[in-house]
């Protein structure tokens, strides 16, 4: 028998606000984070909007030590576990600190970091590149401060997976605790990529909207106008916990994570397999682990970026698994009001799957003005809607062919 794995505590940190409750309460709202760049001066670049988190104060949750040791990408993973540890009323000590894993997952890792120390390389000042530049830099150091500094000596990993990382992270740590390996997994996704050196790169691969003059309504999943997905940046954690440790602690239960599926479409280093083929197999690997049948599915997060290859894969993806079911099924995507935070977007979207599933509410896919016939799902367009959902699918699929799927349920003893 498979060890039951729950979820018991949710930190994050959006462009739609500090902490879960604000995020959420905006979501429901419709309400969009996106706007003009103000971390850097975008004049020129074809793209000059994103998600950016505005009101986030690193000394709120850490000290001024640790915040120079810590690239941006660090100090929203350290602030999003700090919300959900204490969320989950988790005590980590010497008698199972050995159980306690962490798994952050990071599409990019500490690129302000390499930004900045590469400029001081390239005007000469080589000695001044600080010492703490290769730990604020590489992708494990998330993971790995997040370990220190709560004091968990369990498993530790690291998914650098594109903009599946976050849901890889909470997937492989829900199979460390079936496994017995651990007790309970600090997962997690963080990233802070708003950096003049990506909008070139992605402004060179014609991927991001350029709907400069209406940042808000740029991000349009399955609308007939999308022309890119909006960079943004963030962090999610979700604290998972093997049932009879979360039983005997007296622990709050969010949901339960019944399924998990992970594969690759092989196919192109950016382009989604255009039949969703991949995509639909990691749904159907997701069903096949979580033991339930495509009648079980109440609701769909949808990856759902605004790309128009995208959100026509993910479209045909669906329809291929559920069939007659499709049309029946709500699917919306958060991105439309979030928009695409890489690393930290399969756990961002799968706490809101999981509040979805607790609240009762599912959250609109916003600036859907214009049907696209090829995209002809039940979007939740615009506006909130209340439904019992029981059980829900999230997707997220990436860069290099990679894709997950996460199942989340109703907890039921």
């Amino acid at each position: 028998m498979k060890r039951r794995v729950v979820v018991t505590g949710l930190g994050a940190i959006t462009p739609l606000g500090i902490g879960v409750e604000k995020s959420w309460q905006s979501l429901c709202q419709g309400k969009s984070g996106i706007g003009m760049v103000t971390r850097f001066d975008a004049t020129g670049f074809r793209t000059r909007i994103a998600g950016e988190v505005k009101e986030f104060n690193p000394l709120d949750f850490m000290g001024r030590k640790l915040i120079r040791r810590a690239d941006r990408f660090i100090q929203f993973a350290l602030a999003s576990t700090q919300m959900a540890v204490e969320d989950s009323k988790l005590i980590v000590n010497s008698s199972n600190a050995d159980r306690v894993g962490v798994a952050v997952g990071t599409a990019i890792g500490g690129i302000e970091s390499l930004d900045k120390n590469y400029q001081l390389l390239l005007q000469g000042a080589r000695h001044q590149i600080s010492p703490f530049f290769i730990p604020c830099f590489i992708a494990n150091m998330a993971s790995g401060q997040v370990a220190i500094q709560f004091g968990a000596e369990g498993p530790n990993m690291c998914s650098v997976t594109a903009c599946a990382s976050g849901t890889h992270a909470i997937g492989n740590a829900f199979r460390v605790i079936q496994g017995g390996e651990a007790d309970v997994m600090i997962a997690g996704g963080a990233e802070a990529a708003i950096s003049p050196i990506i909008f070139a790169g992605l402004d060179a691969i014609r991927v991001t909207s350029t709907r400069n003059e209406e940042p808000e309504k740029a991000s349009r999943p399955f609308d007939k106008d999308r022309d890119g997905f909006v960079t943004s940046e963030g962090s999610g954690v979700v604290i998972l916990e093997e049932l009879e440790f979360a039983l005997n602690r007296g622990a709050r239960i969010y949901a339960e994570v019944l399924g998990y599926g992970f594969n690759s479409d092989a196919y192109h280093i950016t382009a989604p397999d255009p039949e969703g083929k991949g995509a639909a197999n990691c749904m159907r690997m997701a069903l096949n682990d979580a033991g339930i049948s495509i009648d079980e599915i109440d609701y769909i997060n949808a990856h759902g970026t605004s790309t128009p290859l995208n959100d026509l894969s993910e479209t045909r993806a669906i329809k291929s698994v559920f069939q007659g079911r499709s049309n029946r099924i709500p699917v919306s995507a958060n991105k439309s009001m979030i928009g695409h935070l890489w690393g930290a977007a399969g756990v961002v979207e799968a706490i809101f799957c999981i509040l979805t599933i607790k609240q009762g509410i599912i959250p609109p896919t916003i600036n859907y003005e214009t049907p696209d016939p090829e995209c002809d799902l039940d979007y939740v367009p615009n506006v909130a809607r209340e439904a019992k959902v029981r059980v829900a699918l999230s997707n997220s699929f990436g860069f290099g062919s990679t894709n997950g799927a996460l199942i989340f349920s109703q907890f039921s003893a």
